[in-house]
């Protein structure tokens, strides 16, 4: 994880953390906006309400926002780290007005978006010019090409929180998962396993008549 650091351009960091540190899918961190839309710093929450995407053939400029993968809406809980990098970012790499059309509401609407990430000649990223970039970060980096995508940085955010022992439901809402189940299905090899008990019940009756026979 931290080789990956030393191989993307610092202008890219916050992409990492909102990965890692957030658990946000490659679509949706570079749909990722400045403002209280996406970011409420005070209440220490990021809101994912959107994310990027690219069809010239759709729309003229060929960039619109919509909603996440799924419909997976949610708002969830801003790492402190997470919001320093950002706060880092926005300081250093001032966000980008971008006009594009946002379908998020379900009536297209073309608006000027600030987005936090953009190439060096600030525009938007296409899913070409991203995979690009990133091969060549992870190829730097020792990183896998299987399973070695941008993606692997949300893994590496849910079995996280899985090892140290967040309740599952809290991985799931942080996830943005629909159901829990799929939480579950995704990284049963990841709950930490726990000894089987036996004779629970037979304990708690054994003590219960103990209780009983002293009084």
């Amino acid at each position: 994880m931290l080789r990956l650091f030393d191989a993307v351009p610092d202008r890219y960091h916050g992409l990492l953390w909102l990965g890692a540190g957030a658990g946000l899918r490659i679509s949706e961190a570079l749909g990722f906006e400045d403002g209280p839309r996406c970011l409420d710093a005070e209440h220490g929450e990021l809101h994912i309400v959107q994310q990027l995407r690219y069809a010239p053939q759709e729309y003229q400029g060929g960039f619109y926002l919509s909603t996440p993968k799924g419909g997976s809406v949610g708002t969830v809980d801003l790492d402190p780290m997470v919001a320093s990098a950002l706060r880092r970012h926005v300081q250093e790499y001032p966000p980008t007005e971008v006009d594009v059309v946002d379908v998020t509401s379900g009536n297209p609407v073309r608006r000027r978006v600030p987005l936090l990430f953009t190439t060096t000649h600030k525009n938007p990223f296409t899913d070409r010019t991203w995979s690009t970039e990133w091969v060549k970060w992870r190829d730097k980096a020792g990183w896998p090409k299987e399973h070695g995508g941008f993606h692997a940085l949300r893994h590496f955010f849910a079995t996280t929180l899985i090892t140290n022992h967040v309740d599952p439901k809290e991985v799931q809402r942080a996830l943005r998962h629909s159901t829990l189940q799929i939480t579950l299905e995704t990284y049963v090899h990841f709950w930490p396993r726990r000894e089987r008990r036996r004779g629970v019940v037979g304990d708690v009756l054994r003590a219960a008549l103990g209780r009983r026979d002293h009084r």
